[in-house]
């Protein structure tokens, strides 16, 4: 591990900013990571920060219920197909450069969802700010691997792994109080004085590089191409399959040739081209490869969670988009209680312990949320709310962490890349996932509650005949125990899927206490 944080980059990327003195970080290095992070924390606010909004929205701009999923889906896209691209434009254009490019376009992108008067122009400005977006969150991880001595990393990654969380929790609660109490609109407009701060951060914290603009000759096109066919195939077809009742729908199964294509030209290009444009031989290294599958089982549980929960509480406890934010916003509070413990952590803690702490914490968390009823509110997910906080920033750090220390820093940009898209996927398939058997177990446990009811049964005989709604709302009842037990269905996959990946936490090599201590 110390030879591969020696070695010196080849590629021209952006290790010539490692001239920092290597036992301390000057200021112009913090002020870069605080760059990256609120970069990464302004990306994952907007992921969510429109759903509490997405209602109010379609109203205003005419789009129906179907046409309005667009909104998320198209940010969603156009995210997962930048990330492991960033690595590479970074390479291209130079790290300061790209990164002003990207917040800039961001910045304006989100000026004109604000403005939007119409499904496509809200769609164009969706997808601008998930493609310019998207590159904010793995050069985060870069800039810390780059930029700062490996002592003081894991106070870099305490720093972008609390945003990184708190972005998806405090999205639901930002948009649903501004749409309540202001307008939907600033939900977009708030980016532009965050937008203006990272401009000022970058500037001062960032040296200015020379851009190779001839590895544009010399690109993986072929890659890149079925990158962007394949991932954004895959999202599309995730997202939109069981509205378009999957493969019954002509859409769904062109999409998903479209897929395999993509996905065909990018493994093809691997072969190729000699500087693959995703290094997707990382994945065949024991440590990288179990992070990236743990990390797309915590995506699941992130978004999945974050998309239950309100949906339960819309549902059932009839609450509207702020208060189900609050509820949500609960599992971010022990990041931030933990967040000035977390180097500690990081430096002490052996990481497979801690992994799986962090991942057998959310998997508990998941399992306490098996039990709701009719009756339940929100205070009946503070509990598992807490401990899926506690949970995620473990598991969370120390698998950035594990990521950023099992590669050479040359290739922290393409396992940042690739550990950000795995997890982004991870919330796809999670979502994909729900939606389907939202469907399929609400009606199998319908279909046993209307069995379990006999009709000969006096008792029901006299409930009917007690007034002329009694049927009706004997079916409402019906439909609402099923979906309470769809619910609890849900979280128990979730609990499982977690404690399937927990033995990954074995393959882990321990991060390198001594040799951090030693460069103090």
């Amino acid at each position: 591990m110390s030879a591969a944080a020696a070695a010196p980059d080849r590629r021209g990327s952006s290790l010539p900013e490692r001239a920092a003195p290597p036992g301390r970080a000057d200021l112009g290095a913090w002020l870069a990571v605080a760059a990256g992070s609120l970069g990464a924390l302004m990306a994952t606010l907007d992921i969510s920060i429109v759903n509490s909004a997405l209602p109010v929205i379609q109203g205003e701009i005419g789009a129906s219920g179907t046409e309005g999923t667009w909104i998320a889906t198209s940010y969603l896209v156009a995210e997962i197909i930048i990330i492991p691209l960033a690595a590479w434009l970074e390479r291209v254009l130079g790290l300061r450069t790209f990164l002003l490019i990207a917040s800039i376009l961001f910045t304006g992108f989100s000026v004109v969802c604000g403005l939007s008067t119409s499904l496509t122009m809200m769609i164009v400005g969706r997808a601008g700010q998930g493609i310019t977006g998207g590159a904010l969150i793995p050069t985060a991880m870069t800039i810390i691997a780059t930029r700062l001595p490996r002592s003081q990393q894991p106070i870099g990654t305490a720093l972008f792994g609390v945003t990184a969380i708190l972005g998806p929790v405090l999205g639901p609660l930002i948009g649903g109080y501004l749409t309540e109490n202001v307008s939907w609109h600033y939900a977009f407009f708030l980016n532009v004085p965050v937008g203006a701060v990272l401009l000022v951060l970058l500037l001062v914290g960032l040296p200015h590089q020379k851009a190779h603009l001839s590895e544009l000759l010399k690109a993986d096109w072929l890659g890149i191409a079925g990158l962007a066919l394949g991932l954004g195939g895959l999202t599309v077809v995730l997202e939109e399959g069981q509205r378009e009742q999957w493969f019954q729908s002509a859409l769904i199964i062109k999409l998903t040739a479209l897929t395999l294509v993509g996905l065909g030209m990018l493994f093809a290009g691997q072969i190729i081209s000699r500087n693959p444009v995703v290094k997707l031989r990382l994945l065949l290294d024991r440590q990288f490869g179990s992070v990236a599958t743990m990390g797309l089982v915590l995506g699941m549980v992130l978004y999945g969670s974050s998309y239950v929960i309100p949906q339960f509480l819309a549902a059932i406890a009839d609450y509207n988009a702020l208060q189900s934010g609050k509820v949500v916003l609960l599992s971010g509070i022990p990041s931030l209680l933990l967040m000035p413990l977390v180097p500690v952590m990081i430096r002490n803690l052996d990481i497979r312990l801690a992994v799986a702490t962090g991942l057998l914490l959310m998997a508990l968390s998941c399992h306490l949320d098996t039990t709701l009823t009719a009756e339940s509110t929100g205070s009946a997910f503070v509990e598992s709310q807490l401990l899926r906080g506690v949970g995620t920033i473990l598991g969370f750090v120390f698998l950035n962490q594990a990521a950023i220390a099992s590669v050479k820093p040359s290739e922290a940009g393409d396992a940042a890349g690739l550990f950000s898209a795995a997890r982004n996927i991870g919330g796809s398939f999670a979502l994909a996932g729900i939606a389907t058997l939202q469907d399929q177990r609400s009606y199998l446990h319908s279909r046993r509650l209307d069995d379990l009811v006999n009709a000969n049964s006096l008792v029901v005989q006299d409930y009917l005949r007690s007034s002329a709604t009694a049927l009706r709302t004997l079916g409402l009842t019906i439909q609402r125990e099923a979906l309470v037990m769809t619910y609890n269905d849900l979280f128990w996959l979730l609990s499982v899927g977690i404690c399937c990946v927990v033995p990954l936490t074995l393959f882990l090599r321990p991060l390198p206490h001594g040799k951090v201590a030693a460069m103090h």
